[in-house]
């Protein structure tokens, strides 16, 4: 496979065609995908998909609008539909295709390709980055938590709303899949700005709610929360977990908290969970995970490296997660199935119930 005469022929061989083309597709894919990425970045920056929201519009008025010449809108037109961004119709006008239209009507993908800003840069040596040499990074410096010291509010404050901003998606995903009917009172646990909380009280009008994060970051969500005229649905408590958890909940969420944390704090978390809850309670643990079938590069090549740039956590797989879960005394743990698995996996594990 290495040999370039046996690529040659593998191309023009009928039998062999077909794979060594795809195969050549997918090493320029790997080659040109910082490039793909700009060019989302610009469409994004430049408003387009917010612009042929309206309708399909001229490349001319486009340029116009885009504030670019001609021949330089045309060009990221053209690009932004290789990408499958946008679809060219008749008379030179240009539409939003599918792609598009899906990151129209989710804004917390556009804020995390701008947050990518951070990730290039820090990925610019990426030898450095993996020889630990790197630090501190660009990445590191926008997450509050990484350094494990108190941090400027304004940082808890960038980093919640960004991660805010991504939550909703995830939030309905979670709900969809995991049946609360028998919940008496959900903890979630790293709650940040409230959005999956938000969320929970929109589908459950039967449940006691609350919110747990650093002081700051709980500040922030019951000042949040109570302009949505949720602050005496969803009290906010501020703390530490290494200190312990509030008691009272019989069921306490993790949505994309695990993954942030090394493998000594992770497993402090979730011990701490398992002391906060009742017998018989549940633990909701939702994040992206490594090595989900179909999604692999998203956990482990992604997800790899964003969080080494960040200076903390890893994404871990369900099995690892499973025997974390299981060491901090959980006595089952099961996976049900979300709808987008590339996104959040979900794992429920129940503490021993008490002896009857």
């Amino acid at each position: 496979m290495a040999n370039p005469r046996f690529q040659r022929w593998a191309a023009g061989f009928p039998p062999t065609r077909g794979i060594a083309r795809r195969n050549t597709r997918a090493l320029f894919d790997l080659c040109a995908g910082f490039v793909y990425a700009q060019v989302l970045t610009a469409c994004i920056r430049l408003d387009l998909f917010a612009i042929l929201a309206d309708g399909p519009m001229p490349t001319e008025l486009l340029s116009r609008r885009l504030d670019l010449p001609l021949e330089n809108a045309r060009r990221l037109l053209r690009a932004a539909e290789s990408l499958g961004l946008v679809r060219s119709l008749k008379g030179d006008r240009y539409a939003l295709a599918d792609l598009g239209a899906a990151l129209n009507g989710n804004p917390g993908i556009a804020a995390m390709v701008e947050h990518h800003a951070l990730l290039y840069d820090d990925l610019a040596d990426p030898v450095r980055l993996l020889r630990g040499q790197a630090q501190p990074t660009r990445l590191s410096g926008y997450w509050p938590y990484a350094s494990g010291t108190a941090a400027e509010p304004e940082a808890y404050a960038r980093y919640s709303a960004l991660m805010g901003a991504s939550q909703a998606m995830i939030a309905e995903d979670v709900l969809d899949a995991c049946d609360l009917s028998g919940t008496r009172h959900l903890m979630d646990v790293g709650g940040g700005e409230g959005v999956f909380l938000e969320a929970v009280a929109a589908r459950h009008a039967h449940l006691d709610l609350t919110l747990f994060d650093l002081p700051t970051v709980a500040e922030r969500a019951a000042a949040r929360l109570s302009r949505l005229g949720l602050g005496d649905r969803i009290p906010c408590r501020g703390g530490d977990f290494h200190a312990g958890l509030p008691q009272g909940a019989d069921t306490i969420s993790l949505v994309r908290i695990v993954h942030d944390h090394d493998d000594r704090p992770a497993q402090a978390l979730l011990a701490a969970a398992h002391a906060a809850l009742p017998p018989g309670g549940r633990l909701i643990l939702a994040e992206p995970m490594a090595g989900t079938p179909g999604a692999e590069p998203a956990g482990d090549a992604y997800f790899g490296l964003y969080l080494l740039a960040m200076g903390a956590g890893r994404p871990r797989r369900s099995a690892e997660l499973s025997a974390m879960l299981r060491e901090a005394g959980f006595a089952s743990v099961r996976e049900p199935k979300t709808r987008r698995p590339l996104l959040a996996r979900m794992l429920i594990a129940r503490k021993m119930a008490a002896p009857s």
